[in-house]
């Protein structure tokens, strides 16, 4: 589990070499391989440290990596107590951690009585300094909590009997015990002492933590003064901090106390709370309310029970899963399937049974889009697994349901393409791998432009894959133009790198508006707009964005290009506020701009034309879309040529919308062309080949061809058998001739909407 942890947090760092085997029979025989090759890749030293690596179980097994000779530029630093380090990590270059001489402890308590204006005499420092010489009694953690308990008494209190109590306490554990005690003397009633015994007993069974709004509500009674009271003396004594906003012990010898002095009773404490925790968690399910916080907790909780059904059933939550697979807890759950008695091939059929279960109550383009994640997370996390034949047919069934319920040309279905070309890679199939990564360059340089990092991340990919294939020539020329789009997104100073960023640019940018009507300013203007579009402050927004309009109008004119960009938009933003009608009269004026000032095949007309079209679709005026929809074809058939996949996806789009409006004839010939340029492009097995053959086997069924429409529908079950059969089950399509092509959700991709400009 460690080694898969440290190699999360490298692949954090480094894009350059690709992912290891996260099998655990193979991971630690392969793992210093991997290691070299990344040393061999990265510029400059790799320092690894482990903390506390003694507390692993097995730790000799566990690391035996590091027995091996390390790669040169890689060093690893590991802290361990004497007394539980293997005899072979003996030999390593050591460094001695001495306990505190009588100086340190002085100046430790010190320190504390200072804060509190706590005067200590010649005798009580003499007798402290003897109290404190032997191993348990000299450590840092011990003599800084005996400082504060002395500094707790304080001027009003006897500090010579405080000072008898803390004598007798040999060991940081059993002070903790005094600390605690004398916090419980301090409260007021034992309804206070209750809640808490209560609430550390909570966050003494929790996996991560409890939250104070989480401790508010499993107790009712506990009002928010008693609480604010009980945590600040609880985190001023040293037994709680804060992490994540989540309340824990902030020393391992905390929980140990806590569990010696209220849960010494037996199993009967910490399985109600346990219980609790559960059913508050459970509740929580039970709403459609997946969050980090139930996916931490409930699985852990059903282990520490030793609850296997309960614990199966919890992981079969496709959210669950998700929410942890996403945040980088591969290695706990793999370790829970392990725990349930589950190999890798049986848990990937239950999940796929699962995908398949769900997936016939998705209705609306919201859920359809949340099924294409839960697709994609199960194929990523079958790929690192290193079941790649099963991890194809879960990543397929995301792209074709991105393809129908967003646009073919959306941003996540050059993510899906992504991922299942990074399949392919690994499973040696070099050319599937390449189709799928230039489709993914092509859709990513559409939507977001051919300098964004997006781009940069699909030529690294493609250059990895010509390396893989001895193509040396062809991926050095990629790689300098991903080394170049990389080197101007670090020095756009408003690079979209976070809120925090985005908040200061927007500053900058507001303080360069404040001069007279410029091109530059009103340029400025427009991207103040977007940076608070980004940030979902539409109000804001909207305002910057019209000031960069009327400027534009002013010093350019109404029919310049930049205007264009200005109503573009303006447009964005309405449509994004539902406002359909003031979002079309804007997208109309830009595209007539554009159509005056533009090349016919220009990346911009094409994108209003593009983006006017769904919004008509969306607004049920489908006779206005239709020639919207015809020029995407000529657009696209002058910027690729003919034969390019990208024309067949826009023939269709436009035999979707034709079906739509009932015109099945006007549809076929559409359908035809592109299954030749699909299967011409692709290949007769390929996924799209399958869908094409299925939308033209519903047009022949519907036009009485009964023959045709059963041999069409056989090629294409027969494609997606081809598909599905390598996990070992049939994922039912959503696809049909009345329709392919929803509205691109701005909430998925705000910035394939706006339009920043060349600067």
């Amino acid at each position: 589990l460690l080694c898969m942890f440290i190699i999360f947090q490298l692949m954090q760092h480094s894009w350059l070499v690709s992912p290891l085997t996260l099998d655990p029979a193979k991971l630690l025989e392969e793992f210093p391989r991997w290691l070299e090759k990344l040393s061999a890749r990265h510029q400059g030293s790799i320092i690894i440290i482990i903390d506390s690596i003694d507390q692993i179980q097995q730790a000799e097994k566990q690391m035996k990596w590091l027995i091996d000779p390390l790669p040169v530029n890689v060093r690893v630093i590991v802290s361990v107590n004497v007394e539980t380090c293997p005899q072979a990590w003996r030999l390593w270059p050591t460094l001695h951690l001495d306990p505190l001489n009588c100086r340190d402890v002085k100046s430790l308590i010190s320190a504390e009585c200072n804060s509190a204006n706590v005067k200590l005499t010649k005798e009580q420092e003499k007798k402290l300094e003897r109290h404190c010489r032997s191993a348990t009694t000299c450590n840092a953690l011990y003599v800084t909590l005996l400082g504060k308990t002395i500094a707790r008494v304080g001027n009003t209190g006897n500090i010579d009997e405080t000072l008898q109590q803390c004598f007798q306490c040999q060991d940081t554990v059993s002070l903790y015990r005094l600390v605690l005690r004398s916090i419980q003397e301090s409260l007021r009633s034992e309804k206070e002492k209750g809640l808490l015994r209560e609430l550390l007993c909570v966050i003494g069974v929790s996996h991560n933590g409890v939250s104070e709004s989480e401790l508010m509500e499993l107790y009712p009674e506990l009002s928010s003064a008693v609480l604010a009271s009980l945590v600040h003396s609880l985190h001023k004594m040293c037994l709680l901090t804060y992490g994540c906003g989540l309340l824990k012990f902030r020393h391992l010898q905390a929980w140990e106390m806590v569990r010696l002095e209220y849960m010494g009773e037996g199993e009967n404490v910490i399985s109600a709370c346990r219980q609790k925790l559960v059913e508050y968690f459970t509740m929580q399910l039970s709403r459609d309310r997946v969050t980090w916080r139930s996916a931490d907790e409930l699985p852990w909780l059903f282990q520490q029970q030793g609850d296997k059904q309960k614990l199966h059933k919890c992981l079969l939550n496709l959210f669950v899963s998700q929410n942890l697979y996403k945040r980088g807890h591969f290695a706990e759950l793999l370790s829970y399937w392990q725990l349930v008695g589950k190999d890798k091939s049986s848990m990937a059929a239950e999940y796929f049974d699962s995908l398949k279960e769900y997936e016939k109550s998705c209705e609306g383009e919201e859920s359809m889009i949340c099924l294409a994640d839960l697709y994609e997370t199960l194929g990523r996390f079958l790929k690192d697994l290193g079941l790649l034949s099963q991890a194809v047919a879960p990543l397929q069934r995301s792209l074709e349901i991105r393809e129908t319920a967003l646009d073919p040309d959306h941003p996540r279905v050059a993510q899906s393409l992504h991922q299942l070309a990074g399949v392919y890679v690994q499973w040696k199939k070099f050319g599937n791998a390449e189709q799928l990564y230039k489709q993914a360059l092509e859709i990513s340089e559409n939507a977001y432009g051919a300098e964004h990092p997006r781009v940069a991340r699909e030529l690294d990919a493609l250059a990895t894959l010509y390396q893989k294939q001895n193509k040396y020539e062809q991926s050095e020329q990629l790689r300098k133009k991903s080394f170049k789009i990389r080197q101007k997104a670090a020095r756009r100073k408003g690079s979209l790198c976070g809120f925090a960023l985005l908040r200061q640019r927007a500053l900058q940018l507001e303080e360069l508006t404040l001069g007279k009507d410029t091109p530059d300013n009103a340029r400025t203007l427009n991207e103040l707009g977007v940076l608070y579009y980004l940030q979902n402050n539409l109000e804001t927004a909207e305002l910057f964005l019209k000031r960069s309009l009327e400027m534009r109008e002013r010093v350019l004119g109404p029919e310049h290009p930049d205007c264009a960009q200005s109503l573009n938009n303006l447009a964005a933003l309405y449509n994004e506020k539902k406002h359909y009608e003031k979002a079309e009269e804007l997208y109309e004026k830009a595209l007539d701009i554009r159509r005056r000032a533009l090349a016919p095949d220009h990346p911009s007309l094409a994108y209003t034309v593009k983006h006017l079209a769904v919004l008509y679709k969306k607004m049920g005026k489908l006779d206005k879309a239709v020639p919207l929809y015809e020029l995407a074809v000529e657009i696209r058939q002058k910027s690729f040529g003919p034969k390019h996949p990208s024309v067949a996806t826009a023939l269709v789009n436009l035999a979707v919308l034709y079906c739509q409006m009932k015109k099945q004839i006007e549809a076929l010939p559409l359908y035809e062309r592109a299954l030749k340029i699909y299967e011409d492009s692709f290949g007769h097995m390929h996924p799209r080949v399958g869908e094409t053959l299925k939308n033209l086997a519903v047009l022949s069924y519907e036009g009485g061809d009964f023959a045709k429409a059963a041999e069409l529908y056989k090629r294409a079950m027969e494609i997606k058998e081809a598909e599905t059969l390598l996990i070992g089950g049939k994922a039912t399509s959503r696809h049909s001739s009345s329709g392919d092509t929803f509205s691109l959700t701005s909430a998925l991709s705000p910035s394939a909407f706006l339009e920043h400009g060349q600067r």
